[in-house]
């Protein structure tokens, strides 16, 4: 459950940092908002993205890996039209949006790791 928390919050921290880095990318202010869509965005991230993996592997493979990128942005796009506090402007703002988002939740969740394993 600890794991969980910190993830959530983790993701709240990336996309408040996206929402403030990436032109086209908003998110509302309310706290419990912005953990709405951490919330939806790592429901997305573990039920959708598995699934759409799978099926796009031959095309990450020819691309050598750079068509996650282009999944990473459609599945951020799909959280802000699963939500009504996230809003992104096009392909372009989700695609940067996305590389924040996964930037600062991956350093976020490192520190934390190694900060709870001291």
């Amino acid at each position: 459950m600890r794991n969980f928390v910190i993830r959530l919050l983790a993701n709240a921290a990336a996309l408040w940092v996206a929402a403030r880095l990436v032109g086209g990318v908003s998110l509302t202010e309310e706290v419990g908002g912005i953990l709405w869509v951490a919330l939806v965005f790592g429901l997305v991230n573990a039920l959708v993205k598995p699934i759409v993996m799978v099926l796009s592997f031959p095309v990450i493979f020819l691309t050598l890996g750079l068509f996650v990128f282009v999944v990473n942005a459609l599945l951020f796009m799909l959280t802000a039209g699963l939500t009504d506090a996230l809003t992104v402007s096009g392909f372009g703002s989700a695609l940067l949006g996305s590389i924040v988002v996964s930037l600062v939740a991956m350093i976020l969740n490192g520190a934390l790791t190694e900060a709870k394993k001291d």
